[in-house]
């Protein structure tokens, strides 16, 4: 009999105690809800979402939390309604050592990058496994794992979106078909593809640990790739192409990519008559914009169309430039590469507009202390798109052009190509700049 009171009571204790701790829990909604309705108020006005509708949802969903991990995990999901990249959910004091409420093996990669070409769905990158079973650029992709290719991608859309923040549709499509490309190890799928001259093959694709599914950005870089320089940090990378072009590709744009861009001019700005400048899969960072812009503005010169710059810098480069984005463009890659357009420098090109993922933030802490909500309240670059900045839009750019599926099976990028063809004819029209006004020869 005293062991059944015991029981009971020690019971009724951990019911009392877990009574408790929901009740911090549904406070910690509560808060989350309302700062987030106060502080982002602009943007979810904007992208036109029902904060009302959420916040009933996650109202209730928060009483089925048990553990402070679910917690974590209702709280990454409640963000990821936001449809802010930025968005993060950071673990404080006790939480820090919270693990992640999953369970399985860990995710790895795929080897195999996919993107938009024409009317379908392609391969435009082959790596690790995918290229161990003979998988090539140009490959058009019918079915995933018994699905169509379009159903199975909006499916996969669905699912990350569910834990994950988008800014804008591009942003999660593009991350879908490259970052996305991933699975739990040991796991595999069956898929069918397409080859360029219409024959069909089943693939069965496995996902081996330790792979790193991170695309580098262009389907292939342009001339010889043993010419492709990269500088100290890895942020930049350039070539010399024929008839005086220039390719430069800004991966990252962290404080040290204006130092790297130093580096890349010394050798390509006095003979140079045409750049390309590629900011796919940028990263973002936080850099001088206008000492980056100051290397494009020749000695002695300012630019003064929208906003004033200055040139500056060891070496400047002041001929035409043609600047390529998609959606895989964040951050700071999207403000970096957009005030070449919006600022009057360069021509813009893209698969898609940039991902839309340029804010302000602010950190909401919730009343339990254990987790602080990042979350952005205002848009970045309001000088942008008519006044409506970059969030959850991205920078438009002025010629939207897919990948062709004739050029991915040659192993080249499209967009490359194109900007090559603008700058043997450039369209001075479209771009304020002129490098004779500005005494460049």
């Amino acid at each position: 009999m005293r062991a059944l009171t015991t029981m009971f009571l020690a019971l009724l204790l951990l019911g009392l105690s877990l009574r408790g701790q929901q009740e911090i829990w549904i406070k910690d909604v509560d808060v989350a809800i309302d700062r987030i309705a106060e502080v982002a108020r602009p943007l979810i006005e904007s992208k036109k979402i029902d904060w009302p509708g959420v916040g009933a949802e996650f109202r209730s969903e928060v009483r089925k939390v048990t553990s402070d991990a679910e917690h974590w995990r209702l709280l990454v999901r409640l963000l990821a309604r936001l449809r802010d990249g930025h968005a993060e959910v950071r673990p404080l004091g006790a939480a820090k050592g919270l693990e992640w409420p999953d369970e399985g093996p860990p995710y790895t990669g795929s080897g195999l990058l996919l993107g938009r070409a024409r009317k379908g769905i392609y391969v435009r990158g082959v790596f690790a496994g995918a290229r161990d079973l003979g998988i090539e650029n140009g490959w058009e992709v019918l079915e995933v794992d018994g699905k169509k290719v379009e159903d199975w991608l909006a499916g996969r859309i669905a699912t990350f979106r569910d834990l994950m923040s988008f800014s804008s549709d591009q942003h999660a499509e593009f991350f879908a078909l490259q970052r996305g490309m991933i699975d739990r190890e040991g796991a595999a799928w069956e898929i069918q593809f397409k080859t360029p001259k219409g024959k069909k093959t089943t693939k069965t694709l496995r996902f081996v640990a330790r792979t790193r599914q991170v695309p580098e950005g262009p389907v292939a870089y342009p001339g010889d790739p043993k010419a492709v320089r990269v500088s100290k940090e890895g942020n930049v990378r350039w070539t010399r192409l024929d008839k005086g072009l220039a390719y430069v590709h800004v991966r990252r744009s962290p404080g040290s990519v204006v130092d790297e861009l130093d580096e890349a001019l010394a050798e390509l700005a006095d003979t140079t008559r045409g750049l390309v400048l590629d900011y796919r899969n940028n990263t973002g960072g936080g850099f001088d914009h206008e000492a980056f812009m100051g290397r494009f503005i020749p000695e002695d010169k300012e630019l003064r169309f929208v906003k004033r710059y200055r040139g500056q810098g060891p070496k400047r480069y002041g001929g035409p430039i043609v600047v390529i984005v998609d959606g895989t463009t964040v951050s700071a890659g999207e403000t970096g590469a957009g005030m070449f357009m919006e600022d009057g420098r360069a021509y813009l090109i893209g698969e898609s507009p940039t991902a839309g993922m340029s804010s302000q933030k602010t950190t909401i802490e919730l009343p339990s202390g254990r987790f602080g909500l990042y979350v952005s309240t205002h848009s970045n670059m309001l000088r942008f798109n008519q006044g409506r900045g970059i969030e959850g839009l991205g920078v438009l750019p002025q010629e939207i052009l897919p990948l062709d599926p004739k050029d991915l099976a040659r192993n080249e990028d499209t967009l490359i190509n194109r900007a090559l063809a603008l700058l043997r004819r450039f369209p001075q029209k479209m771009v304020p700049y002129d490098p004779k006004d500005f005494g460049w020869k």
